[in-house]
């Protein structure tokens, strides 16, 4: 694109002084240009791309899921005025179905990206598919990149944790990539419809510093994230992360029930 400030020199701005010296400053349009760049790279669905905090719909007719659903948005505020200073440096939101954890997921990772940060958006199961098939003599490029973008990047969303059948070599694939992203300390955001059963209690749910406890019965699942991702993940995810708790009705139900009352 042409800028009329720097269109002599692109990217960069001179200034010439009496004394005979000039100067370069980068022009406003360079660093434009690099957010895009970021943001065009960060693989956000398409159906996220306005996900953000502002129109994240808390619930109207439930007090105690607006609640807990305003607390979760207020979280997600602090981490990202507080990023990269924030302690543990990761978010797990953990919940049932369709309770606005990918949506809020998406929306730290577009806010940091408004800041300046790098960073990416994974689906679990394709993220696998794409380092099982990078190990193929024909992979594409983005498959190649996969196990190493997933290491490297300094933000990593990981959607829909768990969400995968279970075999070994996911396990051990999980694993690396976890402990890899926990010892050099980089942000990263995760988001499972998987319970975590801490106690051994088949009735109850809750995070390392038993904050809060909830019924099992509302996950569709008889599978935990530890028997998904072994324990070792397991044991890391919840080092290197704050736990966000989702509990509430339906968001896409919310979202549909708003829509309708607009019209």
């Amino acid at each position: 694109m042409s800028c009329e400030k720097c269109k002599e020199t692109p990217g960069f701005i001179l200034t010439e002084y009496a004394d005979g010296r000039t100067s370069a400053a980068k022009c406003d349009c360079s660093t434009v240009g690099y957010q895009e760049a970021v943001k065009g790279r960060a693989n956000i669905p398409e159906t996220y791309r306005t996900a953000a905090l502002d129109n994240f719909k808390l619930p109207e007719d439930n007090p105690g899921a607006r609640s807990r659903y305003a607390t979760a948005l207020n979280n997600v505020r602090t981490y990202i005025r507080e990023f990269p200073t924030v302690s543990p440096s990761g978010l797990l939101f953990i919940g049932p179905t369709g309770t606005g954890k990918t949506h809020l997921a998406i929306a730290t990772l577009r806010g940091l990206l408004d800041r300046g940060f790098e960073g990416v958006f994974f689906n679990f199961s394709k993220l696998l598919d794409h380092i099982r098939a990078g190990w193929k003599p024909d992979a594409g490029t983005m498959d190649r990149a996969a196990y190493s973008l997933a290491e490297e990047t300094p933000i990593l969303v990981l959607d829909d944790l768990g969400a995968h059948r279970v075999k070994d070599w996911v396990e051990d694939t999980v694993t690396e990539i976890i402990t890899e992203r926990c010892n050099n300390r980089l942000a990263t955001i995760f988001t499972t419809n998987l319970p975590d059963i801490y106690t051994g209690d088949a009735g109850s749910a809750l995070d390392t510093h038993g904050q809060w406890k909830q019924s099992i019965e509302q996950y569709k699942y008889k599978r935990t994230l530890e028997e998904h991702i072994g324990s070792r993940a397991r044991s890391r995810l919840f080092e290197m992360c704050k736990v966000i708790e989702m509990e509430g009705p339906d968001y896409r139900q919310i979202l549909a029930k708003q829509r309708a009352g607009t019209r």
